[in-house]
């Protein structure tokens, strides 16, 4: 079997490495952006409990299967990715002669501001045995880069420094018979050595957005999200911390994982209407897109300062043409997998009221209990489905109705307020509805609750 491209996994795989690397505004003065690196950090193991630090190890388990006739047990490919860390530190050249470390420093009416960065880092641990276990210590190196900053005139007024700190990274394998079955265990530990006192010093010393990609040679990987039935026992008894394998590279592929620390599906993809990262991970490209282009002229310039990523991203928004906009705008997909025949609505938009005019929500109206209940109607609500920790809040409450709706499905939606919600009148105002099927509703009386005209009388007929 060839091994697949790793490139498109790889593409899919730094969706996970920068979730959270530099998040919208991407503004160094955004408060969000202080405070970064949300998946996936192995902290240093000796940090001291002021660091706030990051545990520092994760662990997968897989299983692979090896055909009878095959010549051995295979082999595997594993690939550790991660961030490090990389403090970018602008100095001032002062009239003496001297540096000054800044915040900002404006050179050529361009402004470059200090901040942290990374450095995408992967150690190819070679081709294991899927047999016995192994046990690799990797040193990523630290260092330090000098940029000189010079103005219009080629005098230099300054430098950026960019310093790494050296981390150390533990891998260790083990494979296991398990149910006819290899079960292939991988653990990755920081083992960054010494002390580490604060916050800074933590990520400095910290493996950032780590992942795994593991490639199999005379074996196939099973998934463990839909197991075949011969191996679902044998699946349920891997265990995970804090990485989860899926199966990756194009469907139906079964010699490449994905080792992420967030939940994946089998086969993840980067939608082909994404024209680049947002940072966001599993983002809507849309809505960010357009948020980039209602910035102000100043808060692009902040951006486009704050980190080459991000300039990349604003110049991006800025360039998007009309039609590139519109294809963000989504896509109908049939999780059937029937095919876009079953979406065929005879050259009329999938859906568009005006194509639609039997549609109105203000007026539809839902049989319940041979009652027709319509905006306005009084209704007492039943929850059935627990669908949400609030449904138990909402037992035997009166609500009124304030829209019907029906889906692409053909299901039926009724749209509600409180009437006992004080702030009713503000969620009706703005749109904010909960939402319940007519077999969760109890239709009331028109007569309900007259003789008063607020929420107390209805309040006393509420036997919740």
């Amino acid at each position: 079997m060839t091994p697949i491209d790793l490139d498109p996994v790889r593409e899919v795989a730094d969706a996970v490495l920068y979730e959270g690397y530099l998040l919208y505004p991407y503004r160094a003065s955004s408060h969000k952006n202080q405070s970064r690196w949300q998946f996936g950090v192995l902290g240093p193991p000796a940090a001291a409990p002021a660091s706030f630090a990051e545990d520092p190890g994760m662990a997968m388990q897989c299983l692979l299967a090896v055909p009878a006739d095959a010549p051995g047990p295979g082999e595997v490919t594993v690939l550790l990715r991660f961030l490090q860390h990389q403090v970018r530190q602008v100095l001032r050249r002062d009239a003496d002669g001297g540096e000054t470390a800044v915040a900002e420093l404006v050179v050529a009416g361009r402004s470059v501001l200090t901040w942290d960065e990374a450095v995408e880092c992967e150690v190819d641990l070679g081709a294991l045995p899927l047999a016995g276990s192994t046990d690799q210590v990797r040193t990523v190196a630290g260092g330090e880069e000098t940029e000189i900053l010079t103005d219009a005139d080629g005098s230099a007024v300054g430098r950026i420094v960019r310093g790494r700190d050296a981390l150390t990274v533990r891998v260790r394998t083990r494979v296991e018979e398990d149910d006819g079955l290899l079960r292939l265990s991988v653990r990755v530990d920081n083992e960054h050595a010494g002390a580490v006192a604060d916050k800074d010093a933590a990520i400095h010393a910290s493996l950032i957005g780590t992942h795994l990609l593991l490639q199999a040679r005379g074996a196939a990987f099973v998934s463990l999200r839909e197991p075949p039935r011969q191996a679902a026992a044998a699946a349920a008894r891997c265990e995970q911390r804090r990485c989860w394998p899926v199966l990756a590279g194009p469907k139906g592929s079964t010699d490449t994982v994905l080792g992420a620390p967030i939940i994946l599906y089998d086969h993840p993809e980067i939608a082909e209407q994404s024209t680049g990262a947002l940072f966001d991970s599993t983002e809507i490209d849309e809505i960010l897109t357009l948020r980039v282009m209602t910035m102000t002229e100043a808060e692009k310039a902040e951006a486009r300062a704050t980190d080459p990523r991000a300039r990349e991203i604003i110049d991006r928004c800025d360039a998007m043409a009309p039609g590139e906009l519109q294809q963000l705008h989504g896509l109908l997909r049939d999780p059937q997998g029937r095919g876009p025949d079953a979406f065929d609505t005879g050259g009329a938009p999938w859906w568009d009221p005006a194509a639609d005019a039997s549609v109105s929500p203000e007026s539809d109206s839902v049989l319940v209990d041979g009652v027709a209940v319509a905006k306005g109607s009084l209704v007492r609500v039943r929850p059935r489905r627990r669908a949400d920790a609030q449904d138990l809040f909402f037992a035997g409450q009166v609500a009124r109705v304030t829209a019907v709706l029906s889906d692409v499905d053909g299901g039926v939606h009724v749209a509600l307020v409180l009437v006992d919600d004080p702030a009713a009148d503000l969620h009706d105002w703005y749109g904010r509805y909960f939402y319940f099927t007519p077999d969760e509703l109890e239709p009331l009386p028109g007569d309900f609750g007259q003789g008063s005209t607020d929420a107390t009388q209805v309040r006393k007929e509420n036997p919740s």
